[in-house]
């Protein structure tokens, strides 16, 4: 073998591996509705959208919400056991951010088992909250 034969041969070869891992990489959209906690007696709504990369294991995500009785104190993304996955550090409306999600998180998030939770000084266990589940 010839080592022009040899170079091709491994050229060919990594080409294929990133073209094989590109085509399993994808990005994958979330929605959330959020509305207001059961017993919150609010009027208060809003949305967050998400998109997650699967290669980069990068999530982000935007969002809005209206009427609240209060200001925002914190908000969240939980998981399944109401445990915070992400403190979002921008809470005022409209907000925005990034996170990066574990290999142990991820089949959560892609699951539908995370939730946003907006805490505000009126309703510190919760004002409004949604699924974040994925897009159609």
């Amino acid at each position: 073998m010839t080592a022009r034969t040899i170079c091709s041969g491994l050229l060919a070869a990594a080409v294929f591996a990133v073209a094989t891992s590109a085509a399993r990489a994808e990005t994958l959209s979330f929605k959330a509705d959020l509305v207001p906690v059961a017993g919150a007696n609010s009027k208060a709504a809003g949305t967050v959208t998400a998109d997650y990369d699967t290669a980069s294991k990068k999530l982000t995500w935007r969002g809005s919400y209206r009427g609240v009785g209060t200001y925002a104190t914190a908000a969240g993304l939980y998981g399944p056991n109401n445990n915070v996955v992400v403190r979002l550090r921008s809470i005022d409306s409209p907000f925005e951010g990034t996170a990066i999600v574990s290999e142990k998180q991820a089949p959560d998030l892609t699951g539908g088992r995370w939730f946003v939770l907006v805490r505000t000084a009126g309703f510190p266990n919760g004002e409004l909250r949604g699924q974040l589940t994925p897009a159609k």
